[in-house]
């Protein structure tokens, strides 16, 4: 039997602060690693008043530091991940009370770089996951603000410029955009110096894995590990009418999440579906607002933020789950959720969603952005039934949480080894 390990894990945010796929990926890797007997930490940035905080987990889970301080807009995060004493000070106290083996770097938004500076000092292995692209992209989502378009990457670090300007909405900085090239390339230099350094870089789905070796990640360091389903959270199916069929959204209310395609597209469908629609309506209220005006149909149905509880319950109650992605997304637990429960899928054909949704197997796929089409998908399955009980005998078992982490340890080992 392999001895326990001592792991820390960082993320810039997390539960019940935040809830987003970064967030769950590492706080069930961390439950599930807990279990497996390991001694395990987790270390992120939280706002609040200034210092290092231990808060209380339920068991069996981690032991969690938030290392609070005072919290900004973009500006002010950009500017942390190149020199924050604070947040430095605080990594530094609790690699000292931890002594990890192994640190796994979850997301370093907001946090300064130095952190891998000091692991290098103390010989500390590290590895990264690549969640987004914020190795790459500062917006993290290769995503303009300006335009509101897929981005390929750093043109010279202009682009750059003129994204962060148009997200700050500060017409100074849009004035002084160009003279902010250098510490885009500077962060880019930094960043990719920090990610060369890692003994292994994960990714969740081949898409990211191909998007991180075309900016310079080395393919001999990149693993592919999708993320993992907790299967004792899945809520047995309620089954709806049988002339009725029931569609969900389920995530973040944000342009690139494309929630304005959907709408768009189910309000022309004229009758056998429902839709409703979850997320938090306070993160981006004024696309939100859009949305809710936009709404022409008395078949869509606003329901606010879900725990994670109320998730699984909606999946039970659902009869197909709608991604209508516009940027290139990596690797949505909503999809392994919705299959967990037995919820086929309708996704964007973006980024790695074709990777997890196989078109007429167990989803359908649709080009982005495209509302006709998405309303003849819709059309089409609240026509015909059987072609949702076609797409969902396609499903097939989704890895669990426990699986998961045992290819996480295998990697922790390999690198270790001696």
């Amino acid at each position: 039997m392999s001895s326990p390990l001592r792991i820390l894990h960082v993320v810039h945010q997390y539960p019940p602060d935040h809830v987003g796929g970064t967030e769950l990926a590492t706080a069930e890797l961390a439950r599930a690693q807990v279990s497996a007997g390991h001694r395990v930490a987790v270390f992120h940035r939280a706002c609040g008043e200034p210092g290092l905080r231990i808060a209380a987990q339920g068991e069996p889970g981690p032991l969690v530091y938030r290392a609070q301080t005072a919290c900004g807009g973009p500006s002010e995060r950009f500017l942390s991940g190149v020199w924050h004493p604070g947040l430095e000070r605080a990594f530094a106290a609790v690699l000292e009370r931890e002594q990890p083996q192994i640190v796994h770097i979850q997301h370093l938004m907001g946090l300064p770089l130095s952190i891998i500076g000091r692991l290098r000092r103390a010989r500390i292995p590290f590895l990264v996951t690549l969640h987004d692209y914020w190795f790459v992209c500062p917006n993290a989502q290769l995503l303009t603000n300006d335009g509101q378009e897929v981005c390929a990457g750093p043109r010279w670090w202009l682009n750059c410029t003129r994204c962060a300007a148009a997200r700050t909405q500060k017409r100074w900085m849009a004035l002084a955009a160009p003279a902010l090239v250098p510490l885009f390339a500077l962060r880019h230099r930094l960043l990719g110096k920090a990610i060369r350094r890692a003994a292994c870089v994960v990714a969740p789905s081949r898409f990211v894995t191909r998007a991180a070796t075309a900016h310079g990640v080395p393919a001999e360091r990149l693993r592919v590990v999708p993320h993992g389903i907790d299967p004792a959270a899945v809520q047995p199916r309620v089954e709806g009418r049988a002339d009725l069929c029931r569609f969900v959204y389920l995530g973040g209310l944000s342009w690139q999440k494309g929630v304005h395609v959907l709408i768009e597209a189910f309000n022309d469908v004229p009758s056998g579906a429902v839709l409703a629609v979850h997320g938090d309506e306070t993160v981006f209220p004024e696309y939100s607002g859009r949305l809710r005006a936009a709404s022409g149909s008395p078949r869509i149905r606003f329901g606010g933020r879900l725990s994670r509880d109320q998730v699984w319950q909606a999946l039970a109650r659902t009869d197909v789950l709608v991604v209508p992605s516009l940027w290139y997304e990596n690797s949505p637990l909503v999809i392994q959720e919705a299959f967990a429960a037995g919820v086929p899928v309708v996704a964007s054909a973006v980024g790695a969603l074709p990777e997890h949704v196989h078109h007429e197997v167990d989803g359908l796929l649709v080009p982005p952005g495209d509302p006709a089409a998405l309303r003849d998908t819709v059309l089409r399955l609240a026509a015909d039934r059987t072609l949702v009980e076609r797409l969902r005998r396609g499903i097939r078992p989704v890895l669990t949480v426990t699986e998961h982490a045992a290819r996480v340890e295998t990697v922790y080992r390999e690198i270790l080894a001696p």
